[in-house]
């Protein structure tokens, strides 16, 4: 089949107060957890950071990580597509509980709920792979290389000249657009070009396309 990218999401504002309350009563012993974090948006790369902030008790020490494990959880599948989320920081700072309840199944769905709850107030967006990419071809193909990945929402980086004649060109450019390069790059120089790839990192995708990628996955 076609190729996939693997997008993922991150929020790109930060958010003060993150709830999630789980009370659930069907007579007898109940359910009850409620949890509040604070996120915030972390450099490209960061991954995901989880901190315990609570103080004074307000959630007790067995209920922490549950917690934890529920917002680890709810960080898999964002709010957008359902790509996992990253380059987030979550601070767990307040909540509540219930002697009798309260449980570490109430408390791992509450830190989820609250992972929801503050991902859609903190401006959630989709991020693309980006890919580091070096070229080399003959001298004269370079201006076909040049303009083929600027058209392919590519940024070049560099150029160089080696001294067999070759010419090396290095850009990033998104994942998305490398599918059938190896093609493209073929017909470009009749067969004399040479590429090679890896991943460089996450980057926001504009609205535009977002939207496309979005209806792609309703």
């Amino acid at each position: 089949g076609k190729p996939r990218v693997a997008y993922r999401e991150t929020i790109t504002r930060p958010v003060e107060k993150a709830e999630g309350r789980f009370v659930r009563q069907t007579g007898g012993r109940g359910q009850y957890g409620h949890v509040v974090l604070r996120l915030e948006p972390l450099e490209p790369g960061s991954g995901i950071v989880i901190e315990n902030g609570i103080v004074g008790g307000v959630i007790p020490k067995e209920y922490i990580r549950p917690t934890e494990a529920g917002i680890r959880e709810s960080l898999t599948s964002g709010v957008l597509a359902g790509y996992p989320i990253v380059d987030v920081k979550a601070t767990l700072y307040d909540g509540s509980y219930h002697d009798v309840d309260s449980s570490e199944m109430a408390f791992k769905i509450a830190g989820s709920m609250a992972i929801r709850d503050g991902v859609e107030k903190g401006k959630p967006v989709l991020l693309e792979p980006i890919m580091a990419i070096e070229v080399v071809v003959p001298e004269g193909y370079t201006g076909d290389v040049i303009g083929n990945l600027s058209a392919n929402r590519g940024m070049i980086e560099g150029m160089e000249m080696r001294m067999d004649g070759l010419q090396t060109v290095s850009a990033k450019v998104p994942l998305a657009e490398m599918f059938g390069y190896a093609t493209r790059l073929r017909s470009m120089s009749q067969g004399r070009g040479i590429f090679t790839m890896e991943f460089s990192h996450y980057a926001p995708l504009s609205d535009d396309l977002a939207r496309d990628v979005l209806r792609g996955n309703a």
